[in-house]
C-alpha cells in the first residue's frame, strides 16, 4: 500500500476538501463511473489486488466482507490513502456487519440484497449505502428506504436495454450494474443510463502491467460513454 500512498501524495491537490456528506461521498465513489470489487481468498491477496488497482488509477473500490480480515484491509487502505481513494465494504448483509464496516473506516457500504437495517445503520453514521436490487419492485423499495444508489445484481441476468426501459419509468433511480460487467459492455450500461458499474475479476485479473492497461482502457471508454438522449445519469443533481 505504501507505494500507492507515495505516488498519490505527490499528486495531491492543495485545498482539497474531504467529502463529508453522503451525497459527496457517493459522488466521489462513483466519479470514474466504476468502482472495483476486491474479493480474495486471503488478506495478502486482497491487499495486493487493491494495490494493483489503485496503482492503475482506480480511485474507488470495495473490499468484500467474504475476504478474510476484510475489515483490517479496509482500515489499512483508508488510513494510508486518505482522500486519494474512496474505500468501501462490500457484501454487507446485516446491521451488525454494517456497523463493523463503518467502525473500520468504510466510506460506503455495498450489499447484494435490499436490507433496511443496513441502510439505516449506514445512514445513522453518515455512510452511503448501495443496496442490491434486481427488479423494478425492489428498485422502488430501495428508493423508499433511501438507498444512495442501487446495485443491479447480477447484471448478467439483464441487458443494458433493461436499464433504459426501467429508467424510462423511474428516471430517479441511480443504478449500478454489477456482476458480469466487462470492459466491452461497461460503456453500454452507462449509455443506457446507469450511473456507474461495479467490476471484480474482469478488471483485476492478471499481473500489474495487464491490470494497468485494462484499467486505463476502461477509464477511457467510460469517460467517452455518453448516455442516450433522455437517459442522463440519476446523480446529475450532484454535478457541478
Amino acid at each position: 500500500m505504501s507505494r500507492v500512498t507515495a505516488a498519490r501524495a505527490s499528486e495531491k491537490k492543495e485545498g482539497r476538501r474531504t467529502a463529508v456528506y453522503r451525497w459527496e461521498i457517493t459522488r466521489a465513489a462513483l466519479a470514474q463511473r466504476v468502482f472495483a470489487i476486491v474479493r480474495s481468498k486471503t488478506y495478502d491477496e486482497a491487499s495486493a489486488t487493491a494495490d494493483t488497482l489503485l496503482s492503475a488509477g482506480i480511485t474507488s473500490l470495495e473490499i468484500s466482507l467474504t475476504t478474510p480480515f476484510a475489515l483490517e484491509a479496509v482500515t489499512t487502505l483508508t488510513r494510508e490513502l486518505g482522500d486519494d481513494a474512496v474505500i468501501g465494504a462490500g457484501t454487507v448483509l446485516d446491521a451488525a456487519s454494517a456497523r463493523m464496516a463503518v467502525d473500520a473506516g468504510a466510506r460506503f457500504l455495498v450489499s447484494p440484497s435490499l436490507d433496511a437495517s443496513v441502510i439505516r445503520t449506514g445512514h445513522r453514521y453518515g455512510v452511503p449505502v448501495f443496496a442490491g436490487v434486481s427488479t423494478p419492485t425492489e428498485i422502488v423499495r430501495g428508493l423508499e428506504l433511501g438507498a444512495d444508489a442501487l446495485k443491479l445484481f447480477p447484471a448478467a441476468d439483464h441487458h443494458p436495454s433493461w436499464v433504459g426501459d426501467v429508467r424510462a419509468a423511474l428516471p430517479q433511480a441511480p443504478l449500478l450494474p454489477t456482476g458480469g460487467v466487462t470492459i466491452e459492455t461497461a460503456p453500454e450500461w452507462i449509455a443506457a443510463g446507469a450511473v456507474a458499474v461495479g467490476m471484480g475479476s474482469a478488471l483485476s485479473e492478471g499481473d500489474r502491467e495487464t491490470v494497468a492497461k485494462r484499467a486505463a482502457d476502461l477509464l477511457a471508454r467510460l469517460a467517452d460513454a455518453v448516455p442516450e438522449p433522455g437517459e442522463a445519469g440519476a446523480l446529475d443533481p450532484y454535478g457541478d
